[in-house]
């Protein structure tokens, strides 16, 4: 769930509209869409249980709304060479399967074929409003809990997502649990946005990103460990051995291997600190 680290507002840059150059090979144009790298065959072998009976999310997030809101975030699975961009592509699903997972140890194709299960956090334990935070303040009877694929959480969150993609996340945080696009859209945003001191998870898959002295300094070394630790840091990282940890290198694994690319190096994040 993102956000647990946050605890302040911050400055958030949005590249919504910044159109990723068109990708040449040999000299050739060709397609940059996402759907390139994950037609809707493969999508569907990834997600393999999201629209059993068993999924509380059962049919809300389709194939054409998940390339829908990507197409709107064409930098995301579109930098880099062809194997780059496939990893930061399982790099994305494996976190939202993590988020939204609806495995167990025993399931069926196991517990990573069971991604985009969920699109509601279960029994929230507050409303996740931050009373402190007065650029984005909270709205009476609001509640900024978990919802869509990565989980969206806290008013510092939707208030900002909202804007950038349009709709009133203060107001309305509720439209991302009932509309797929835009859940869709909140996970990419939260993806490929910068919030200082973290960087995107987008910069950090595609090799943009230098560690600071202060990373450095906390050993946040670049890879998929270090998206966990942007994303849910604060609960899961530093802590040695974590079964939430392990369960996102597991749907990581299991998708690289879909994608025929190699992980990367420091998967986990059990020596990092959190931001």
């Amino acid at each position: 769930m993102p956000s647990s680290g946050f605890s302040f507002p911050m400055a958030l840059f949005f590249f919504f509209v910044a159109a990723a150059p068109p990708l040449l090979v040999n000299g050739a144009r060709i397609s940059t869409s996402v759907s390139t790298l994950v037609p809707e065959t493969l999508y569907n072998s990834i997600f393999l249980h999201k629209d059993d009976n068993a999924c509380p999310a059962k049919n809300f997030y389709p194939y054409s709304a998940f390339i829908q809101a990507a197409n709107g975030f064409r930098k995301f699975g579109n930098t880099g060479t062809i194997e780059i961009r496939k990893r930061e592509i399982a790099a994305f699903l494996a976190q939202i399967s993590h988020e939204t997972t609806g495995g167990w140890a025993t399931a069926p194709d196991g517990p990573y074929a069971w991604g985009l299960c969920f699109k509601d956090e279960i029994s929230p334990q507050s409303n996740y409003c931050d009373a402190t935070n007065k650029k984005w303040p909270c709205y009476p009877g609001k509640s900024y809990n978990g919802r869509g694929p990565i989980q969206l959480s806290w008013n510092y969150n939707y208030g900002p997502a909202g804007k950038a993609i349009g709709f009133d996340g203060l107001k309305n945080p509720e439209i991302v649990s009932n509309n797929s696009v835009i859940a869709f859209k909140t996970a990419l945003w939260f993806w490929m946005t910068e919030q200082k001191p973290k960087p995107s998870c987008h910069q950090v898959m595609v090799g943009k990103y230098v560690p600071t002295a202060a990373d450095q300094a906390a050993n946040r070394t670049v890879g998929f460990g270090l998206v966990t630790n942007i994303i849910n840091g604060g609960l899961e990282c530093g802590k040695g051995d974590d079964s939430r940890v392990n369960d996102r290198i597991g749907y990581f694994k299991r998708y690289t291997g879909i994608f025929n690319v190699t992980t990367g190096p420091n998967l986990d994040c059990a020596n990092q600190k959190s931001f």
